[in-house]
């Protein structure tokens, strides 16, 4: 090998060795981390401290360098030798030319006699052949060789015992990462690993101005953060500081929201974590990721602890246990509940928590000393509604025809996630057609889409099809202008929406009401039944696009008699026990606690009730039969008409 490829080589051969260095230090001093010495929490915005142990695992890795380079020196050494063929070695052999050999398996080294004494001997390296007369040839030539194996003890441990045990170190190492959550973005495929998520100060706050409405919720949780600033306030009076505030309400209302807010008012820690975190593939996880959580809030006191999702651990404890299967989960509960109990309210840790149905939550979660405070976190009302909109729409660039307190009225039970989206959508609709403003169109299209579902422009409706459509909603709107209580009318379309609807009729709520007396829902009940009546009157049949308002008018009358009270022939009395199933929901199984002769009573009330609906809805229908063949004529033309023009029409 000449001098220039053997410093190529030794060029080669010196970066390879720095690289595997540098992969080896890695490995190390991870591995030595995670077995002997676990890395502390670090603090929030807490500048890195250089580990002492570093030292001690550079000397090993520079040790442990400097022998792998001896050795491979060594041989790369050997490499530089010149090499002979192996039929010149046997004639310089014969010619008594060989010095001194070295015999191993794989090579034959040694030192060739020089022509003159001044001259010094010349290496040589040669592959020998299998040649079992080899000893002896040299021993005939004088020639003094010693037989090796042919690898040195350095070579051996290296190569036999540390490179092989450093990669199986490596190998286990990085699976145990993988497991414990320090793959891809912390998620190890097993899902052991901390998932307490600790939102810094450098995150932009939130602060009770960035959430509209909730007033009461939030006058309730601003006690608690006067209390995490100043505790004193409520100790000198005897008093201890809530342990802890459950928020309760239906999905969308800002309960998260709410929680991020009290974080941004009080200016201290936020530990964040889901209840469906807690449960893991191994039994006892859940319960060390408890008892983490506490001692992490306890050593950043004050600070806040959410538990978003409560219903995922705190289910009630009980019933049938198929194969073990909610182990993990009480063992989980059971640790929250010790841990709520065991620590200090004067230590300044207060916890949140979230959930939507706090019915099926365990009943030890709910007392006073954890929970101390239930917080109501409801449906917005108009004027929230309306400073909802006023929030999400403070950003965009609205035309002067945009009244946000119409738009609240035409959303009555939608909750600050839907208002947001309507608020979106509209700005969407108006970027679609390249305007500079969001005009109220806008955001009427939005709500249509929102509760009806986008429009089927795909979905063309046949002249007959679109007559009836026409007749059976000039049906509803012209019963709901002639019975006392109705509500006025906004809109009136027949253009095709979502999965099946073919039309609607929209009512805007004069003012907001919880209440519905006996004669609101029986005129609900007639505004039903309109269309139907109109199809029978107008056109002689009725059609299959009247299933909804059947289903909603049968709905209504067995509320009246069964839960309400209000028939006559039963008197005011309960019928039947309803499972709710959703909070602040009335859905849910019934089970029936009355007798087979009552049943058929019930059912004979319910028919009474509809059926007056349906004369009542004829009776007004037969009366303006011009209007409605007037109101279905331009309903046809137009496919979309509003309140105003239906007053216009009935003068």
């Amino acid at each position: 090998m000449d001098k220039k490829n053997s410093d190529n080589f030794l060029q080669i051969l010196t970066g390879f060795l720095l690289q595997l260095l540098k992969s080896l230090k890695t490995i190390l001093t991870g591995l030595y981390r995670s077995l002997f010495k676990p890395e502390p929490e670090k603090e929030i915005n807490a500048p890195e401290k250089p580990d002492k142990n570093d030292k001690l695992t550079r000397y090993l890795l520079i040790g442990l360098g400097l022998l792998m380079i001896f050795s491979i020196f060594n041989q790369a050494t050997e490499l530089q030798k010149d090499e002979l063929p192996y039929n010149q070695f046997l004639e310089l052999v014969k010619n008594n030319k060989i010095q001194r050999a070295v015999v191993t398996e794989k090579t034959i080294t040694g030192l060739i006699k020089p022509d003159t004494p001044s001259d010094s001997p010349q290496h040589f390296m040669t592959i020998p052949l299998w040649d079992e007369h080899l000893a002896e040839t040299l021993a005939e030539h004088n020639v003094d060789y010693i037989v090796r194996s042919g690898e040195s003890w350095l070579g051996n441990i290296l190569f036999n015992w540390i490179i092989p045990m450093l990669i199986l170190v490596a190998i286990w190492s990085w699976l145990f990462r993988r497991m414990a959550g320090g793959g891809p973005a912390g998620r190890g495929f097993l899902n052991i690993g901390n998932k307490i998520k600790i939102h810094p100060e450098t995150q932009p706050k939130i602060t009770f101005d960035d959430v509209a409405g909730s007033e009461s919720a939030k006058q309730e949780l601003k006690e608690s953060i006067e209390f995490l600033k100043a505790p004193e306030k409520i100790q000198k009076l005897g008093g201890r500081m809530p342990k802890g505030a459950l928020l309760v309400g239906p999905p969308g209302t800002g309960k998260t929201l709410l929680a991020r807010a009290v974080s941004g008012e009080a200016g201290v820690p936020f530990f964040n974590i889901s209840g469906s975190e807690f449960i893991e593939l191994f039994v006892g996880v859940g319960a060390a990721r408890v008892r983490d959580l506490f001692e992490q809030a306890r050593q950043k006191a004050p600070c806040i602890i959410f538990i978003d999702e409560l219903d995922a651990i705190g289910r009630s404890r009980g019933g049938p246990m198929v194969m073990g299967g909610h182990d993990e989960r009480e063992q989980t509960l059971n640790q929250l509940l010790t841990e709520m109990d065991g620590f200090d309210p004067s230590s300044g840790v207060v916890v949140l928590a979230a959930t939507n149905r706090p019915e099926i939550l365990d009943k030890a979660l709910l007392r006073a000393g954890r929970f101390d405070r239930q917080i109501i976190v409801d449906k917005p009302d108009l004027e929230d509604r309306v400073k909802i909109l006023k929030l999400h729409s403070a950003k965009m660039r609205l035309a002067s025809d945009v009244d946000l307190t119409v738009v609240g009225k035409r959303t009555p039970g939608l909750v600050g996630a839907d208002l947001s989206n309507i608020a979106n959508e509209a700005a969407i609709l108006a970027a679609r057609v390249d305007r500079d403003d969001v005009r109220m169109e806008d955001f009427e299209a939005a709500i249509d889409r929102i509760l009806a579902g986008p429009e089927k422009k795909s979905r063309a409706l046949g002249p007959e099809e679109k007559r009836r459509v026409a007749y059976h909603e000039a049906g509803h709107a012209l019963v709901a202008k002639h019975v006392p209580t109705g509500q006025p009318i906004h809109k009136v379309s027949i253009i095709p929406r979502g999965v099946s609807a073919l039309g609607f009729t929209l009512q805007l709520p004069v003012e907001e009401k919880f209440l519905s007396t006996d004669a609101e829902l029986k005129d609900q009940i007639a505004i039903l039944m309109g269309g139907r009546m109109a199809e029978a009157i107008a056109l002689g049949n009725v059609s299959t696009g009247a299933q909804n308002d059947l289903e909603k008018a049968s709905e209504i009358a067995r509320a009246m008699v069964c839960y309400l009270g209000m028939s006559a022939k039963l008197g005011a009395l309960t019928y039947g026990k309803r499972q709710q199933l959703q909070f602040l929901e009335t859905e849910g199984t019934e089970y029936r606690n009355y007798s087979e002769e009552t049943a058929k009573l019930i059912d004979a009330e319910v028919k009474a009730l509809v059926d007056e609906g349906i004369e009542r809805a004829m009776d007004i229908l037969t009366a303006k039969r011009h209007v409605l063949d007037q109101l279905a004529e331009i309903l046809q033309e137009k496919e979309v008409i509003h309140g105003e023009d239906i007053d216009a029409l009935l003068g």
